[in-house]
């Protein structure tokens, strides 16, 4: 079958499954209704004047079957204080949804999360402004909402609904913090400027080393302002606040593993990248057997919950994550890879893979050139009688070097002494160093196989970052 009908087949088969029937659509408007009615009876029960929008995907009709997210807008006069935005908010979401899992989460100000029939939804706070007038970064919300319904077409909708399932399959969807990726209105603005998901896919596929976006012609005839404005490899301009990029948020590793994706998709289409196999697991066997033969140094720092709303966990954690490479760096130590994994309630692991859990005892240490006199003295009266000094100082093509011993030779014995205080010291969070505190293990490499097999998510996290490669690339090969 010809690529140009085999990517169509695929397309087709996918919007088909995406595309809400009838009574999925009957139910889930049904509820969103409901809700704005709960929310607007709580808000006037506590006497909070407010008006209530449904706004999201479920607004626009751009939803997936079966992933439905309702997103229920609370607008607030402007003189409700920013301290008090998501107190109001916060106590009239969860009055609204008594009785439903409630989850509270951050973005620019707390919201609420909750889980009714089986469907998420999510009661945000704004203010009433006039567009431009922004008090909150949640007020543009209602204005995007607009813009968008106003510019896609039915058959526009199922492409923004094909574009979104592809982010998902390749794991590049979602702007919260621990994905850093594409959010659904970016979607929307991608559909609307080049009209079709596989046009989406071929201009990302051409990308080189920036790609701008400007729909509005915001920009037309002083493009060159666009670098001093935005800085990120990927700059799409908001429709309703020129000043604003509405990618900024994607991490760069996720836009690169986007273009890619977009390129081996076109050269291979395939259902594989909207519904990506579920990860089995290694056997404890298998996965000891990888460790002892993988050549590579593997470390875990496994440690107990956080009491924070996930947004913020998954900050601290990842700002935690670079300091502790930064360490081990520091201290010669090679960082092939680093990853982190929690389960936002109980279980939290940093997961380091290095070259070797070692490095020598001693090391060469450089010192001033000879011209730079007073760092040559300071230099010399540092080492002369240093317990730390093996050898030296000595001259060496016009410079002094010293050979010093290491403090630490094993990374795991370095973590263990930096962490053991709760690592402040050397930039772990505020949060993460209190319960690191308190206490936390180390496994080396197979060490790790009882808390593998105890904890299913985990196995699936450490499958995938063993095996290193996207699944989207399983069926690549090399054209003959």
């Amino acid at each position: 079958m010809p690529q140009k009908n085999v990517l169509e087949s695929v397309c087709k088969a996918v919007l088909e499954k995406v595309t809400p029937k009838p009574e999925e659509r009957e139910k889930i408007e049904g509820l969103a209704e409901l809700l704005v009615r709960r929310v607007l009876e709580a808000a006037d029960f506590f006497g909070v004047k407010a008006t209530v929008r449904l706004e999201g995907s479920v607004a626009k009709d751009t939803w997936l079957s079966g992933e439905p997210d309702i997103d229920i807008f609370m607008r607030l006069p402007p003189n409700v204080s920013r301290s008090a935005l998501g107190e109001v908010a916060l106590k009239v979401a969860r009055k609204a949804t008594e009785g439903a899992k409630q989850v509270e989460r951050f973005a620019e100000h707390p919201y609420l999360e909750a889980f009714i029939n089986g469907v998420r939804v999510n009661i945000v706070p704004c203010y009433e402004t006039k567009r431009g007038e922004w008090l909150s970064a949640t007020d543009r919300t209602p204005y995007h909402t607009d813009y968008v319904k106003k510019r896609l077409t039915p058959q526009m909708r199922g492409e923004v609904r094909l574009l979104k399932k592809f982010m998902k399959g390749v794991d590049v969807y979602g702007a919260e913090i621990k994905v850093g990726g594409f959010s659904g209105y970016l979607c929307e603005l991608l559909i609307i400027h080049y009209g079709s998901f596989v046009k989406v896919l071929e201009a990302f596929a051409q990308y080189k080393q920036r790609i701008t976006v400007d729909t509005e012609n915001y920009y037309k005839g002083r493009e060159d302002e666009l670098p001093l404005l935005f800085n990120e490899p990927l700059v799409v301009v908001d429709p309703v606040d020129m000043g604003r990029n509405v990618a900024s948020a994607v991490k760069p590793q996720k836009l690169y593993t986007f273009v890619a994706a977009s390129r081996a998709f076109l050269e291979k289409p395939s259902l594989k990248f909207f519904y990506p196999p579920e990860t089995v697991p290694l056997t404890v066997e298998k996965l000891k057997g990888e460790l002892q033969t993988r050549g590579s140094a593997l470390i875990f720092v496994v440690f107990d919950g956080v009491k924070a709303v996930p947004d913020v966990l998954w900050g601290q954690l990842y700002k935690s994550q670079r300091s502790l490479v930064k360490l081990l760096e520091t201290n010669d130590f090679t960082v092939l890879r680093h990853a982190v994994w929690s389960n936002e309630e109980n279980l939290n692991a940093f997961i380091f893979e290095l070259e070797s859990h070692t490095t020598p005892s001693v090391k060469k240490h450089l010192g001033p050139p000879l011209e730079k006199i007073k760092d040559c003295e300071k230099f010399l009266v540092k080492h002369f009688e240093s317990h730390e000094t093996v050898s030296g100082p000595y001259i060496e093509n016009g410079r002094w070097v010293v050979e010093v011993r290491r403090k630490y030779t094993d990374a795991a014995v370095l973590l263990s002494e930096e962490l053991k205080d709760g690592g402040r010291r050397v930039g772990v969070a505020k949060e993460i160093a209190q319960v690191l505190g308190k206490g936390f293990k180390i496994y080396r490499d197979a060490e790790v196989a009882e808390f593998y097999s105890k904890n299913v998510e985990f196995a699936k996290f450490l499958t995938d970052f063993l095996r290193g490669r996207p699944k989207w690339l399983e069926n690549f090969k090399e054209k003959g």
